[in-house]
């Protein structure tokens, strides 16, 4: 459904659609919460006999479910698990364990992923004797990085100069690799099929057919940037993601390394939208999953996809809150996804702050923006143009000249989403916050869920 369908909707019904999909969003969040919480009390208890702790430090939640699935594991073989967030864990807790295994994710250039980001500067960061820990490590990275699986690596090497001592060497994974997750569960009890697990990744994906490809930013400076909407290719109903959602693409040429990108659109518009920038390789040649979907598809042919639930950048918590959203260039997908949300459920205390490069090219979804600030979707709007006036200015810097409305907008309890480069914006949006915000109240917006990420 394009954006003009959309807003000819009536108000009527969009309220009774919304109203439809919260009530399954919540029948789903409590079945869920259900599950988790007898999970965990069935691999928590074993006759008293300790329990290993299974640590993730994710991202966009990958690390999460393979230590979901290798606390199952544990559990089967007879031992006692306790899986846990890494950034819930302090220092006294890890010095009184006996057993631990880190599921770690990298972000960016060897940084932690904000799941860890708590536990890395306040454990990490300190002196300590962890001698009667016994410990394994899977690290999770792409070989795109230099600093490959640098997380990862790092932790290891705390771990190890502390004094614990390694159950075996670590395990680095690219990509999802299989045959090294294979690996790893098979430490934990039942032998893992390389074959069954490349099978199982592989049903895993959809094929979806492209119903519509607009370029939106003709004349830009930058590379072009499309807005592209996708059906399943089988009839039936529409599958269910939420705002923050991510999906993945399958690459022919490269299918161990499927692509992700964030969703900009709800299931109620009847498509799974997405904002895709074309990436060009010096030699010409495009991307492999930006080139497909900018120019290899025409519209009416299928792509192989398959949904990834982002727990770490969705409303969950949050829903009652002002947000505060931040973002350039294609990260205004994912935003663009929240504030739908937020629009269909009648909360307008939302600040969008976005940047692009000219306001004449680059003004992404501008009659869906300004609708919603015309219609007060949007309490404030400040779109940052960086190449309009002579001096480069960001959204960090918007950010920073508006300090004292950003520090009231904290204060009121408001969460604060960021989506789009991480080199650049999101490293100079977290600085901004910092010194905004103090590192109190800074700490206190990460470790509670009011800060959350989703940069790349």
């Amino acid at each position: 459904m394009n954006d003009a369908a959309w807003r000819a909707l009536g108000a009527s019904s969009t309220v009774a659609a919304y109203a439809a999909l919260c009530a399954a969003i919540y029948l789903r969040a409590r079945r869920q919460k259900t599950a988790a919480v007898r999970d965990a009390a069935a691999l928590s208890g074993n006759g008293g006999q300790p329990s290993t702790l299974v640590l993730f430090a994710s991202q966009t939640g990958q690390a999460e479910a393979i230590a979901w699935q290798t606390a199952r594991r544990l559990h089967a073989a007879g031992t006692p698990a306790r899986v846990m967030e890494l950034n819930a864990l302090d220092a006294a807790t890890l010095g009184s364990t006996e057993r631990a295994l880190f599921v770690a994710s990298t972000y960016g250039e060897g940084d932690a992923p904000d799941g860890a980001s708590v536990f890395a500067e306040r454990v990490m960061g300190s002196p300590s004797a962890l001698a009667s820990l016994r410990y394994a490590v899977l690290a999770l990275g792409d070989r795109q990085y230099t600093n490959f699986c640098g997380f990862g690596r790092a932790l290891d090497a705390w771990l190890h100069a502390a004094g614990a001592v390694r159950e075996f060497e670590r395990i680095d994974v690219d990509n999802s690799d299989p045959a090294a997750l294979a690996e790893w569960h098979a430490r934990w009890g039942a032998a893992a099929d390389l074959e069954s697990s490349l099978e199982e990744q592989a049903a895993s994906f959809a094929q979806w057919r492209l119903a519509s490809r607009e370029l939106l930013n003709a004349g830009s400076a930058g590379a072009p940037v499309f807005h592209l909407g996708l059906v399943p290719s089988h009839a039936g109903a529409m599958p269910h993601w939420a705002s923050g959602d991510l999906v993945q693409i399958a690459v022919a040429s490269d299918p161990t390394r499927p692509r992700d990108y964030s969703i900009s659109s709800l299931p109620t518009d009847g498509e799974l939208q997405l904002l895709v920038r074309q990436e060009q390789h010096p030699d010409g040649t495009l991307g492999s999953a930006s080139g497909l979907l900018s120019s290899t598809l025409s519209v009416g042919d299928t792509v192989a996809l398959r949904l990834r639930p982002h727990r770490g950048f969705r409303l969950d918590g949050n829903e009652s809150r002002p947000l505060i959203l931040i973002g350039n260039g294609t990260g205004l997908a994912g935003l663009r996804a929240h504030l739908r949300a937020r629009a269909a459920a009648g909360r307008h205390d939302n600040w969008l702050v976005f940047g692009e490069r000219q306001a004449a090219h680059d003004f992404l979804y501008r009659d869906e923006i300004e609708a919603w600030q015309a219609d007060g979707v949007l309490q404030r709007l400040d779109m940052v143009f960086s190449r309009d006036q002579p001096e480069r200015f960001y959204v960090q810097h918007r950010l920073l000249q508006s300090a004292d409305t950003l520090k009231d907008w904290l204060r009121n309890g408001a969460a604060v989403y960021v989506c789009g480069s991480l080199q650049g914006m999101a490293s100079g949006v977290d600085a901004a916050l910092r010194q905004v915000a103090g590192e109190a109240l800074w700490s206190e917006l990460s470790t509670t869920g009011r800060y959350r990420r989703d940069v790349y």
